[in-house]
């Protein structure tokens, strides 16, 4: 009985010891484990990168619009509207479609007294931009004016996102603002200047 029981045993141990040896399927087992951090970390780099082009993108064609606010070209050359602002940025943003820049950018363009009572919330109501909410007023030479652009970018990989305001369904919101005082292009001094 004892033979068979030590017979038995050595047998488990030969087992073990070329379980332990094996390496064939090592490989797979390997990549099995580093495979989830990895895509992680690729769709993470992507997603990201793909976030900082848009927002760049858009800040770049927000800023080159606003100053045509600035200068009062916008005012002075008859397209003085949301829509001729819209077209200024969406003529600039190269890579995105101007029927995706035109249906999913919103602006926001208003005048104040001074820079102390510029106020800045964000139009989003119910997960969505509210169009009620927006204005669009460029004022007039010597004008205190803050220019917004909101644009909703849909995430690819929406569990990778960083902290921009959310709109739900995998979308963030993209925003770009700028406050400024416009040029004295009038024929009268601007106050306090």
């Amino acid at each position: 009985m004892r033979g068979v029981i030590t017979e038995m045993r050595s047998r488990y141990v030969r087992a073990w010891r070329r379980f332990a040896r094996a390496e064939r399927g090592a490989t797979a087992v390997e990549f099995a484990l580093i495979a989830m951090p990895f895509f992680a970390l690729l769709f993470g780099t992507l997603q990201m990168g793909l976030l900082f082009m848009t927002s760049t993108t858009i800040e770049s064609a927000a800023m080159t619009a606003a100053r045509q606010v600035r200068t009062g070209q916008l005012q002075n050359a008859g397209n003085n509207t949301s829509q001729g602002f819209k077209d200024l940025i969406c003529g600039d943003m190269t890579w995105l479609t101007y029927d995706d820049c035109e249906h999913n950018v919103s602006i926001d363009v208003r005048t104040f007294g001074n820079f102390a009572s510029i106020t800045s919330t964000l139009p989003v109501k119910n997960g969505a931009i509210d169009p009620t909410q927006l204005q669009f007023n460029s004022g007039t030479n010597c004008s205190i004016v803050m220019v917004r652009v909101f644009y909703p970018y849909t995430l690819f990989a929406p569990s990778f996102t960083p902290g921009l305001p959310d709109l739900g369904s995998n979308q963030k919101l993209i925003t770009v603002a700028a406050a400024f005082r416009n040029e004295n292009w009038g024929t009268t001094a601007c106050a306090g200047a």
